[in-house]
């Protein structure tokens, strides 16, 4: 699990900061790019940890996080049927998605930095 933590939160901080720098680079599309391969890393890293129960205990922000994400991806999908609700949806993500990828990023690093440093953590 550590070593898996610890590519996580590696990988989540290298997708972000290469497609920023090549975002203002090119001046191009690459920044939507750069959404969907931070974000596709982010919800697969999600789902495994979900898998193995890796810190998602009720109400840590693990937990919470999943969840809202869990209800965006629901929304999304609805608004495949509900056209305009998708509309609705696609204009505040652009915004709250690199602040959602920097907060899971965060998340990883609580996670490996300090909650896997201190052993007696979990006894809370």
């Amino acid at each position: 699990m550590k070593k898996f933590k610890q590519a996580d939160y590696f990988i989540s901080l290298l997708l972000i900061l290469v497609f920023v720098i090549i975002s203002f680079i090119n001046q191009d599309i690459t920044w939507i790019i750069g959404y969907f391969v931070v974000g596709g890393w982010q919800v697969i890293s999600m789902i495994i940890h979900a898998f193995f129960g890796w810190f998602t205990v009720k109400n840590s922000r693990r937990y919470v996080y999943q969840y809202i994400v869990l209800i965006i991806i629901v929304l999304a999908l609805l608004g495949l049927i509900v056209k305009p609700f998708l509309f609705l949806l696609a204009y505040p993500m652009l915004f709250a998605a690199p602040v959602m990828a920097i907060y899971y990023t965060w998340i990883c690093y609580e996670e490996v930095y300090e909650k896997m440093q201190r052993p007696l953590y979990f006894l809370k």
